[in-house]
């Protein structure tokens, strides 16, 4: 095939095969092709110019255009789109349309014959009429009516333009939130895809490399340490220590062997298994909240239902104002400027305007938010409860103490030995210890003899001619007959509070503990302190550990309380009995137990990496890793009210002034109609513009296809 090039410079090709040389299908097969190249970063087709765009890293450009030079009209397939090829062609599409409409506005206005133009705004008007026509029938007197009159009105006195600028408001406010609500859609599914291609299929014991597309039913997949599950199913063969943390919340990996059920997105730490799939991974942790966003607008927010019942409310005072001026002047003209202002057009407009921007800046700001009602509750929010585990912490274990238990252990020595022994096995805990010799400096050479792992309990090996092992208390007390140190055993178990311990014997002599904790995020204290400085009056965390453990991290973090101990259905019970206080409450959790207090809560939100229950009952999903993303959330939401505010002000006085000049004659029907419709637009377009302060990035050259 025969192509120009455009544009080339390191690691960039653009290039052009001429118009419509390939369908909008086949360019997505075509960047699929391409794609499979390794070092291919992006590929952008476009079928009206046949242009494709590349962005690679290393010395990838002979080899591409040579793929390209031999690639012959029949060779093109067709393919589908992928999520960013989707967000693509709605962007371009938005551009496209609003880039017709401007035009069209501007040429029909400018150079179509007047006669013909009358027509052609008679024509667009049949739309409006009818709406209006129907709300009549169905006995609602809406702004629906009003919208119609307005257009009717015009047309009959001979203001075409007046006509056809409303109807482009209209047409203006559809097109925006049909725009706003697909950008929703694809940043919900970006964050919740799994971004696995290729799986392991075991056929009569040999495995093969397929694509996850072509996982069926029923097949049997093998997963390895260090990789995701990428489907649900069943385990058949294998053990594995399986972290959960984005199904459960946990921390710790939970031992998984055959008959067990693992599920898509957990991630194997230690070991081997083979999975019967049981359900493919297609749309299994994206679908219900996509349809949850696919409904986010019959979640209103109430001041946007307020809005429209205002807007309704005043179509009849627009009405009488109307007859009135009409009545006591005999004033077509100057009963014609009243109807032609009207609050309702704007309110209308701006209100959903201000929400759906507000609901779109969120999501290009890490947060997926359902509805345009929950950006005004947690305005008003003045209680924050919090979960403890994977949402004040980061649910990675860390080593917060050595307890030397032998005189001639001491605690260099004992973290030393462990590491030696945990280096190999990447599981949670293994790898805290590890991460805590490094950072003490402490090294830990090849030393000991073969080892012996037994999956979710522990190690045993030869060191310096001696009997190792480590591991829990089960497996070092129990199953390997360690006596247990009665003697000392009131202090280490308060030594080791309520921490996870993990035990390291020699020579079946107890001569060490490793206490992990999982600490809070380095962000939480400050995100307290910044929610506080917003208003907010009580901050308190509930979590499932124990009194010691919540204590502890209330009095780091700097929390007004807690509650320790408590069980899933405890957790809902405590939100319900602040909001019978009074309270508005915030409920920010992440696991399968937290999402009865979530669904409890008068508005919820989860973190990036929580359990896909907790996503689904959630009402905002924040799809960082950082809390502070929740006091911006909380500042979206606040902002937002402020900005409806000003609009309903500058609206109600702005336009009460139009029509006092109006009735009084001061301005013409021509003169209101255009400063009404001109503040409109502008208002429109100020309620689209963000309404927090731009994050700072690194300047980046953008081009298109």
């Amino acid at each position: 095939m025969q192509y120009q090039i455009v544009s080339r410079r390191s690691g960039f090709l653009r290039l052009r095969f001429g118009k419509y040389v390939f369908t909008k299908e086949q360019g997505y097969g075509l960047a699929s092709l391409l794609s499979a190249t390794q070092g291919v970063e992006r590929v952008q087709t476009n079928p009206v110019n046949g242009g494709v765009q590349i962005t690679y890293s290393g010395d990838l450009e002979q080899q591409l255009l040579q793929t390209l030079s031999a690639l012959r009209q029949a060779d093109l397939v067709e393919g589908a789109a992928t999520k960013e090829q989707e967000k693509l062609e709605a962007t371009r599409a938005f551009q496209e349309k609003a880039i017709f409409m401007v035009g069209r506005k501007l040429v029909t206005g400018l150079f179509m014959p007047s006669l013909m133009h009358t027509g052609y705004v008679w024509w667009r008007s049949g739309r409006y009429l009818r709406m209006g026509w129907q709300a009549l029938r169905g006995r609602r007197l809406s702004v629906e009516v009003l919208d119609a009159t307005a257009i009717g009105v015009s047309l009959l006195s001979g203001n075409h333009d007046t006509s056809s600028s409303i109807m482009f408001l209209l047409e203006l406010s559809e097109m925006m939130l049909e725009y706003s609500n697909a950008r929703a859609k694809h940043a919900l599914a970006d964050s919740l895809a799994i971004q696995i291609s290729r799986v392991w299929l075991v056929v009569d014991g040999e495995e093969v490399a397929i694509s996850l597309k072509e996982v069926q039913v029923g097949d049997v997949i093998r997963v390895r340490a260090g990789s995701m599950i990428p489907v649900d199913g069943a385990i058949v063969n294998g053990d594995a220590l399986i972290n959960e943390a984005t199904m459960t919340g946990e921390p710790l990996a939970v031992h998984k062997s055959n008959g067990n059920t693992v599920f898509a997105g957990t991630v194997v730490e230690t070991g081997e298994v083979d999975i019967s799939v049981r359900t493919l991974s297609d749309d299994s942790r994206i679908s219900k909240i996509i349809q949850l966003i696919d409904t986010g607008e019959d979640a209103k927010a109430h001041i946007q239902g307020k809005a429209e019942r205002l807007a309704d409310g005043i179509v009849p005072v627009s009405f009488g104002l109307f007859m009135a001026t009409l009545l006591l002047t005999g004033n077509w003209a100057r009963a014609t400027s009243v109807l032609m202002v009207d609050f309702s057009c704007a309110i209308k407009l701006t209100t959903p305007i201000s929400i759906i921007s507000a609901l779109r800046e969120g999501a290009q700001r890490g947060m997926v938010i359902k509805g345009g009602k929950y950006l005004e509750i947690l305005s008003t929010v003045d209680t924050v409860v919090f979960d403890k585990t994977g949402t004040l912490t980061n649910a990675v274990p860390k080593v917060s103490q050595v307890i030397s238990m032998a005189e001639d252990y001491p605690q260099e020595q004992v973290l030393t030995i462990a590491a030696c022994l945990e280096e190999h096995f990447p599981h949670s805990m293994a790898a805290a210890i590890v991460a805590e010799a490094e950072t003490q400096g402490l090294h830990h050479p090849e030393q000991h003899e073969k080892v012996e792992y037994v999956v979710a309990h522990g190690i045993a090996s030869g060191y310096h001619g001696h009997r190792a092992i480590i591991g829990s208390r089960h497996f070092v007390f129990e199953d390997e007959g360690v006596p247990y140190p009665s003697e000392k055993g009131p202090w280490m178990e308060e030594t080791i509070g309520a921490d996870s311990a993990v035990f390291l014997a020699i020579d079946q002599k107890l001569v060490g503990v490793i206490c992990i904790s999982d600490p809070p995020r380095d962000d939480a204290k400050a995100t307290i302190e910044a929610l506080r400085a917003q208003g907010i009056s009580q901050i308190m965390m509930i979590t499932g550990d124990g009194e010691a453990t919540a204590k502890h991290i209330s009095e780091q973090v700097g929390l007004d309380g807690y509650f320790a101990a408590v069980l899933p259905d405890g957790k809902a019970a405590l939100v319900q009995q602040l909001k019978d206080q009074g309270k508005t409450v915030l409920m920010v959790g992440d696991g399968i137990n937290d999402a009865p207090a979530l669904s409890c809560a008068n508005v919820s939100m989860t973190l990036n990496g929580s359990s896909d229950i907790a996503r689904e009952v959630s009402d905002i999903a924040i799809l960082s890793d950082s809390l502070e993303t929740i006091v911006e959330t909380r500042k979206l939401a606040c902002a937002l009210m402020r900005k409806i505010s000003s609009n309903y002000q500058f609206i109600v006085g702005f336009n009460s002034g139009l029509i006092c000049g109006g009735i009084f004659g001061l301005l013409p029907a021509t003169t209101t109609a255009w400063l009404h419709n001109t503040s409109t637009v502008a208002l429109a377009g100020l309620s689209a513009r963000p309404v927090l302060p731009k994050e700072k990035k690194e300047e980046t050259n953008h081009e298109t296809t």
